[in-house]
Parts: C-alpha cells; sequence; structure tokens
C-alpha cells in the first residue's frame, strides 16, 4: 500500500511540475516586449511659432506620452474623415529615428465627435501605407497640452446628473487599441490553463486520500 500511494505521490508531482512549467512557458509568451523608444517627435501645428522637439534623451516621458497616441493604429482605417469645418486645429506628428523623420500623423484632438488621428499613405521613410482615419484617445488634447501644445484645459466626459456623465466620444471610440482583443485572449487562456493545473493537483489529493481510505478499512 504505501509503495503505491508513493507511486501516486510521484505521478501527481510530476504532473503539477509539467502544468506549471506549461503556465510559466505560456505567461512567458503572453507577456508582450516592450517596443523600443523612438528616439523624439516633432510637433508642428495651430498656435505653435516654432516645432516643439522632443527627444528621448531628455524627454522621454514626454515621447513616451505623445508615441502612446498613435502606436496602436491598425493597418487600415476609416477611408473617409469628418469635413474639414468639424476638424478643428491640427497638430502634425513626427517620428524620429535617429535624426531622420520615421513616421508623420495629423492629430485633431479638437475634433467635432471626439479626437481624431490621420495617418497620410507618404510616409517620411518612403514606406507605403494605407492611408486612413481613426478615432483617437480620450485624453488626445490633456496629452498635448501636457508636453508644450498650446490647448485649453478639457474634460473627457460631460456630468449628466446623478448616475454618472455623457460620453462625449461615441461608444465605438473608446477602444481604440487594436491588440486588446489578443491581450484579453491570452488572459484568458493563462486563467483556463491555471484552473486546469488546479484540478488536477485536486483529482490527486482525492485518489491518493480515497486510496488510503480504503486500505486503512
Amino acid at each position: 500500500m504505501v509503495r503505491r500511494v508513493t507511486r501516486l505521490l510521484t505521478a501527481v508531482t510530476a504532473a503539477v511540475a509539467c502544468s506549471l512549467a506549461l503556465t510559466g512557458a505560456t505567461a512567458a509568451q503572453a507577456a508582450p516586449k516592450p517596443k523600443p523608444l523612438p528616439a523624439g517627435v516633432d510637433i508642428t501645428g495651430d498656435r505653435l511659432g516654432e516645432p516643439l522637439r522632443l527627444r528621448a534623451e531628455a524627454d522621454a516621458a514626454q515621447v513616451n506620452l505623445v508615441i502612446d497616441q498613435v502606436r496602436w493604429l491598425g493597418a487600415t482605417g476609416q477611408l473617409r474623415g469628418p469635413s474639414a469645418a468639424d476638424l478643428g486645429p491640427k497638430y502634425t506628428v513626427v517620428v524620429l529615428a535617429g535624426d531622420k523623420a520615421k513616421n508623420t500623423y495629423d492629430l485633431f484632438p479638437l475634433a467635432k465627435g471626439g479626437p481624431r488621428i490621420y495617418r497620410p499613405a507618404k510616409q517620411p521613410d518612403q514606406s507605403e501605407l494605407r492611408a486612413g482615419w481613426f478615432f483617437g484617445r480620450l485624453n488626445m488634447s490633456e496629452t498635448l497640452r501636457s508636453v508644450g501644445v498650446p490647448l485649453a484645459p478639457q474634460f473627457d466626459t460631460l456630468s449628466g446628473g446623478i448616475g454618472g456623465g455623457e460620453r462625449v466620444l461615441p461608444e465605438e471610440a473608446l477602444n481604440p487599441a487594436g491588440d486588446l482583443d489578443t491581450a484579453l485572449g491570452d488572459l484568458q487562456r493563462l486563467l483556463l490553463l491555471n484552473v486546469g493545473v488546479v484540478l488536477i493537483i485536486t483529482a490527486g489529493l482525492a485518489g491518493i486520500a480515497l486510496l488510503v481510505r480504503r486500505r486503512t478499512r
């Protein structure tokens, strides 16, 4: 009986070890590697007498804030954007690779219906992308203002009485990140794998307890 219990314990331990190893490998694969920060960004636009030059060496936090506004853009966007009368002031962001311009984006933080981004097809690095319009992040105006763009303070929501506020942006603009579904899928698979490990341990312990109980009767 002792030998059987020992063999069962060894089998359960091996199964748990394999499951934990698989869980660790899945977690490592699910964790995305952070992309390196560009060398800097140049911002030009309304009420900016000269370009606002931000460099990663001295302004890493500010550069990261600006890049966060455009880093999530997918391969395709909307073919048509708002009319020119509804766009408001435009700010062009040029992303640098070393001392050369790599990408450019037009940001409209005060556009009617919510912030918008336009990505031209022709880029400074000669790459060809599909031109498109995208909904911008809710905090675009505040982000640009925090890095030095002359914009008045804005609020993301309008007060709507008891029970909360009314969204300024349409519902489809609240989740612009193209890879959010992928991240949630990875998290779900990781949680299911952890549940499987717990079930294996529980089943093993229950089997051992049942065997010991029968042998001691």
